[in-house]
């Protein structure tokens, strides 16, 4: 101890803001490989905490619900308290609650530390992007700081795909799949280390009124559409999960409601509703709804195809998502060049590939497959991609005013992660019904097919949508946010 108490007071003195950047580009790292890692593990914990469909599914949608529920008042608690602050506690949240996961042993204690585990996420990770912001006041210096949170994001799925399946065919005194969240430990003490000793605490602004009723309202409507969209498929949608669904729509409805009263009296809402007034940023977040939809269920029902359909071994199946996360890197890089001078021909050329991409998919992925073709097709799919993701972000906030952009980021977000639950739920819970024939037979290949047509509908009305936005124009602005 006594020798990183001298290294530290080394560093203190020399600190620069490409530190303090690796720093705080620990908190996309491991918020995104923990979405990633759990795809290709999905068999294995199904198996070593003896979950239905249903409760699987959870342990990626009930993270991303967390996510999803309390990221706009992460980004606002920073304000309050100090970015250093809440990244610190952030993490140790996450860190903890990562252990508390491998720890599980029912599906239910996993859902829940899952859950919470999301939650600490969205209070760390919009620290980051806060970080870059204050610490890069050079715009050149700046871009290159968000190419690298870019970057960091492409090389997490990388990390979170290969581990994922990897690290569950490791047999020791513990399954392996606990491995998954353990890893989590090390990088996040480090991480609590350096934040301590060389992270620097920003300004704190007026603070503003949390929106504590907006977040329940919000969190609740959440639940009780995400809840009965994984458990009531199984239970033969009884009463109860019709309830819900049914309550979900009315606790939208009444957040909306309740968001502009909260604007005409002059009080903070959670959501200024004011932004949805802009038409191109409304329809952007449809776009957004479809292709998030598609693109995380693919990753869980493509994971599950390879190794219960194919057979192929978790180690082996991580390997297949390399070659679509480099590829979707280099394309994003590409797109991002692109984007200003050809505008919405970048994602709509994107989403040409992946739809010829699954097309093939389909034709091809039956049980005689070879590994060559897996890997090229899937490997398409992370180019085509590449061209799309990043481009709706700017296409759906360049038209934002600068007085709205913190908050257009942060409902970008929030859309995204619930878009990303939904394509669990949805389009997940599509895959299984049709694999599960009864009689405790499967037919993987058969419910890969049918998902992979819901995904490419999604595709179909992410293009409508695109279609929508109006044409390129050289002077635009680009607003970058974390994916």
């Amino acid at each position: 101890m006594k020798y990183l108490d001298s290294f530290a007071d080394i560093m203190k003195h020399t600190t620069s803001p490409w530190i303090a950047l690796i720093i705080v580009l620990t908190a996309p790292l491991l918020s995104v490989i923990d979405i990633f890692i759990v795809n290709v593990a999905i068999p294995s914990i199904k198996i070593g905490v003896h979950a239905s469909d249903g409760q699987i599914q959870l342990v990626i949608a009930g993270y991303l619900l967390g996510y999803a529920s309390f990221l706009i008042t992460g980004g606002r608690a920073g304000d309050d308290f100090g970015r250093k602050t809440v990244f610190f506690w952030g993490m140790l949240s996450f860190t903890v609650f990562s252990c508390l996961c491998g720890l599980s042993q029912t599906p239910l204690l996993l859902n829940v530390t899952r859950f919470f585990q999301g939650m600490s996420a969205s209070f760390m990770v919009p620290q980051a992007i806060a970080f870059i912001q204050i610490l890069f006041t050079d715009p050149k210096e700046r871009a290159k700081a968000f190419g690298w949170f870019g970057i960091t994001l492409g090389i997490a799925s990388i990390i979170g795909q290969v581990l994922g399946g990897y690290l569950s065919e490791i047999h020791t005194f513990i399954d392996g799949w606990r491995f998954i969240f353990f890893i989590n430990l090390p990088v996040g003490l480090v991480a609590l280390w350096a934040t301590h000793h060389f992270l620097p605490e920003t300004g704190r602004h007026a603070k503003l009124a949390f929106d504590y009723s907006g977040i329940a309202i919000l969190t609740l409507g959440l639940f009780c559409l995400i809840y009965p969209l994984t458990q009531g498929r199984e239970a033969g949608w009884p009463l109860w999960s019709i309830v819900l669904l049914l309550l979900s729509m009315v606790s939208f409805v009444y957040f909306i409601y309740d968001q502009k009263e909260k604007l005409k009296k002059g009080v903070s809402p959670l959501i200024n509703m004011e932004l949805f007034n802009n038409k191109d940023f409304s329809i952007g977040l449809i776009a957004v709804l479809f292709q998030f939809m598609m693109h995380t269920s693919y990753l869980l029902t493509s994971a599950v195809f390879l190794q219960n359909g194919l057979g192929i071994s978790s180690a082996n199946a991580g390997l297949y998502f390399v070659l679509p996360g480099i590829l979707f890197t280099l394309s994003s890089v590409t797109a991002s060049k692109l984007l200003p001078r050809y505008g919405k021909l970048i994602p709509q050329s994107g989403i040409l590939i992946i739809i010829l991409s699954f097309a093939l998919q389909i034709h091809f992925f039956k049980s005689s497959v070879s590994g060559g073709i897996i890997f090229i097709l899937m490997g398409i799919y992370g180019m085509g991609n590449g061209l799309v993701l990043p481009s709706l972000l700017n296409l759906a906030l360049k038209g934002v005013p600068q007085k709205f952009a913190g908050a257009a980021a942060g409902v970008y977000s929030t859309f995204q992660q619930t878009a990303s639950a939904l394509g669990i739920c949805i389009i997940g819970g599509i895959f299984y019904s049709v694999a599960d024939t009864g009689s405790n037979t499967w037919n993987y290949t058969k419910a890969f097919e049918y998902s992979t047509y819901a995904n490419i509908l999604c595709l179909v009305l992410t293009g409508l949508m695109l279609a929508l936005l109006p044409k390129a124009k050289n002077d635009t602005h680009e607003l970058h946010i974390a994916e």
